[in-house]
C-alpha cells in the first residue's frame, strides 16, 4: 500500500482582502486606444475630404472678387449659384439631372453585372481566362469612345447606344480589378484550405470571393467615374435631355453661366458618388486594417 495518499487540491477562487474574481467569459474587453503612428496617415478628419474641394472655391471666389477673373469667360460662384437657383426654381435642372442619373444607373447596372460575371468565369477558371482576358484586353486598347461610330451605326443615335457606351466605360474597370483581386489569392490559403480538406466550392465561397472584394471594390469606384465621364461625351450627341444637353443648349446661346452650372453638377454629381462607395466599402470589408483606416 503506497505510504502517500493524494488528495485533491483546492484552489482559492478568492483572496482575502481583494475584489472577487469574476469569469472570463464575463469580463469587459480592455479597449486598447489607438496609438499615434509615427509613420502612419494621422487620425482621420470628419470634413477632410471636402478641404480641396473647400480651396478651389475659396481660390475662385477671390479670383472673382479681385476682378482677375472676366464673368464673361468664367462667371463668379455666387452668379453660378444664383443662375442654379433661377434653373432649379423654372424645373430645367432637376428634370435634365434625373434624365442623366438614370442613365449612368442604367449603364453602371449593366455594366458592373457584366464585368463582374466575366470576371468570376476568368479568374476563377483557366478555360474562362483563356477564353475572355484576351478579348478583354483588346478592348483596353480601344478607347470606349471610339467605337460611338460604329454604336451608332448598330444601335442608332437613342437612348440604347448612349446607356451601351457608359455601361462599357464601367464594364472594363470592373473586370480588371475583379479579375487580378481572384487570381492574386496567396498560395498559402490554398494549401490551408486543402490541409483543411475545404471542397471546391467551400473554398471559392469563404475564402477567394471574401479576399477579391477590395479589389471589386476599387473597381467599381473606376467605373462609377468611368460611367459619369462618358455620359459627359454621349449626351453631347444628338440629345434632348440631360444636362450635357442643357451644357450644349447653353453653348449655343454663349450662356457662360449655364455651362459653369452643368459642370459643376457634373463634378458634385462624381463626388457624391466617389464618397458613397467609400461608405460602401468600410461596410462591407471594415475588416481590413489599411492606413486609412
Amino acid at each position: 500500500m503506497n505510504a502517500y495518499v493524494t488528495q485533491p487540491l483546492e484552489v482559492a477562487t478568492e483572496i482575502p482582502g481583494a475584489e472577487p474574481l469574476t469569469p472570463a467569459a464575463d469580463r469587459p474587453i480592455p479597449q486598447t486606444p489607438r496609438r499615434a503612428s509615427r509613420l502612419g496617415l494621422g487620425e482621420p478628419v470628419a470634413f477632410g475630404p471636402l478641404l480641396g474641394p473647400a480651396l478651389v472655391l475659396l481660390f475662385w471666389s477671390a479670383a472673382s472678387y479681385g476682378g482677375w477673373l472676366d464673368p464673361r469667360i468664367l462667371p463668379s460662384p455666387w452668379a453660378t449659384a444664383s443662375t442654379a437657383a433661377t434653373l432649379i426654381s423654372d424645373g430645367r435642372l432637376v428634370a435634365n439631372l434625373a434624365v442623366s442619373a438614370t442613365r449612368v444607373a442604367e449603364g453602371l447596372l449593366f455594366g458592373v453585372a457584366a464585368g463582374l460575371v466575366v470576371a468570376l468565369v476568368s479568374g476563377l477558371s483557366r478555360v474562362g481566362g483563356y477564353v475572355f482576358d484576351g478579348v478583354v484586353q483588346m478592348k483596353r486598347a480601344i478607347p470606349t469612345l471610339a467605337l460611338i461610330p460604329l454604336l451608332i451605326l448598330w444601335l442608332g443615335i437613342g437612348e440604347a447606344m448612349k446607356v451601351t457606351i457608359i455601361a462599357l466605360s464601367a464594364f472594363v474597370p470592373i473586370y480588371i480589378q475583379t479579375q487580378a483581386a481572384l487570381r492574386g489569392t496567396d498560395l498559402r490559403y490554398l494549401e490551408l484550405a486543402e490541409t483543411l480538406r475545404l471542397s471546391r466550392w467551400r473554398f471559392l465561397t469563404a475564402v477567394v470571393i471574401p479576399g477579391a472584394l477590395p479589389g471589386f471594390m476599387l473597381g467599381l469606384r473606376y467605373a462609377v467615374l468611368g460611367a459619369w465621364l462618358a455620359l459627359v461625351v454621349v449626351e453631347q450627341l444628338n440629345a434632348t435631355s440631360g444636362i450635357g444637353y442643357m451644357i450644349n443648349l447653353a453653348r449655343t446661346y454663349a450662356e457662360t453661366d449655364i455651362i459653369v452650372v452643368g459642370l459643376v453638377v457634373y463634378a458634385v454629381l462624381g463626388l457624391v458618388s466617389d464618397a458613397a462607395v467609400r461608405l460602401l466599402d468600410r461596410a462591407l470589408i471594415g475588416w481590413r486594417r489599411t492606413l486609412d483606416r
